[in-house]
């Protein structure tokens, strides 16, 4: 048995032959829309965008990062025309939440040189820029709440995003935009917090009863979107899915048609689950891979293994993330750590806690480049720079279930849905 994962930018063949395969997990196949472009403008036109543009004198779109394939050429396309703005009044501001900012080639992929050289403003949000974050409030939660001024202060606020399983908030797209993509570095923080992320419902595909999303939405609702722009996507990538209009409901109606999609379930757990990162540009860094190792752990027995696949090309993620990893010998002490009153949050401690939750019952293989894997000594994971050799870790009797597209899907037990 031969099968490709989602590695980098060209996929990593595993031959699995002779070993005792029971599930295969994937997205359940959903129709590509015949004309992406089309679906858009109709979308738009049904949510009465040039409505809502009239009168106003700016636009702020927030668009995802590069760690996110949105067709943003595609829906930004459409919606800059409709707007009956000057370039020069249109703001494009990426949501980097705490990531980097964009590089000139990331820029390129996101935006394409026409829309790069229409005139139109693009901004990376900064999250630890006290000029460009404003404090706002405080949510129910009692958290600070600082958002980008291009953002709040815009006339017409607008969010183009991609709908797909998150593995703490059930779902991205919509709010997450808005919270953490544009929010101040402390409010991100704050979010992440073992008060939240503790939550037995703070997982993949779950809304109801999730304190992250319950409290992102409720921070988002201080500075909504006027109109969301969402897309689902098929394996290959292409659309098949436009959901424009109120920044919960018409989000919510997205969710609901991604969930018949990416849930499948299987009768018992198994020995091994062997998954990706979801390929370029999600692999890019562990912080990201990390995503595929917490959404794949449900379906393992205790005691048993989770093998990813990614390419890493940039390796472990920001240097807050890799002294985090490095420092803490014991990941579930510090998670007890961050619970404990006057604890002084730690920048990225979010994806740490995340990978403590899968560490705590299952071992993790990480398959590399060679030099990554050299990397990721110390990160409280077990690197190899080869399927080969992870595969020679389990047992040759061991049962496997194979997700090709990682945190794409969310694979569950029967009897626990």
């Amino acid at each position: 048995m031969r099968l490709s994962l989602d590695y980098g930018r060209m996929g990593l063949m595993v031959d699995l032959t002779g070993r005792d395969v029971r599930h295969v997990l994937g997205l359940t196949p959903a129709p590509p829309l015949a004309s992406p472009s089309d679906s858009v403008r109709d979308a738009l036109l049904t949510a009465e965008l040039p409505r809502l543009a009239v009168g106003k004198r700016s636009a702020c779109i927030i668009i995802c990062d590069f760690t996110r394939p949105v067709p943003n050429q595609l829906i930004l396309g459409e919606i800059l025309p409709l707007l009956g703005l000057a370039p020069e009044s249109i703001t494009i501001l990426i949501a980097t939440g705490t990531h980097r900012a964009s590089t000139p080639a990331e820029l390129l992929d996101l935006l394409g040189k026409e829309i790069l050289h229409s005139g139109v403003r693009v901004i990376d949000h900064d999250c630890d820029d006290p000029a460009t974050n404003r404090f706002i409030g405080t949510s129910p939660g009692n958290l600070p709440i600082y958002l980008d001024t291009h953002w709040l202060d815009a006339e017409l606020k607008i969010t183009v995003g991609l709908i797909e399983p998150h593995f703490m908030a059930g779902y991205s797209g919509g709010r997450k935009l808005v919270m953490p993509g544009v929010a101040g570095r402390e409010t991100i923080q704050a979010w992440h917090s073992p008060q939240f992320l503790e939550h037995d419902n703070a997982r993949n595909g779950v809304l109801d009863n999730n304190p992250v999303h319950e409290e992102n939405t409720a921070i988002a609702a201080f500075a909504p979107a006027d109109l969301i722009c969402d897309v689902t996507l098929d394996e290959q990538r292409r659309v098949t899915g436009v959901f424009c209009g109120h920044w919960i409901t018409d989000w919510r109606r997205g969710t609901e048609f991604i969930a018949q999609q990416a849930r499948p379930l299987i009768p018992e757990a198994v020995d091994v689950c062997l998954t990706s990162g979801g390929g370029y540009p999600l692999d890019a860094t562990f912080y990201q891979v990390v995503k595929g190792i917490v959404g794949a752990y449900p379906i393992v027995k205790p005691g048993g293994t989770v093998i990813i696949a990614a390419q890493m090309q940039e390796g472990i993620g920001s240097a807050h993330f890799r002294e985090t990893l490095e420092a803490h010998s014991d990941l579930d002490t510090l998670v007890a750590q961050m619970s404990a009153p006057g604890w002084n949050p730690l920048p990225d401690q979010w994806q740490v806690e995340m990978l403590a939750r899968a560490c705590r019952n299952h071992k993790i293989i990480v398959v590399t480049e060679p030099e990554r894997a050299k990397e990721l000594r110390g990160c409280h994971v077990d690197a190899v720079g080869s399927m080969d050799e992870a595969l020679a870790r389990i047992s040759p009797d061991a049962t496997i279930a194979i997700i090709p597209k990682g945190p794409y899907v969310i694979p569950a037990i029967q009897t626990e849905v």
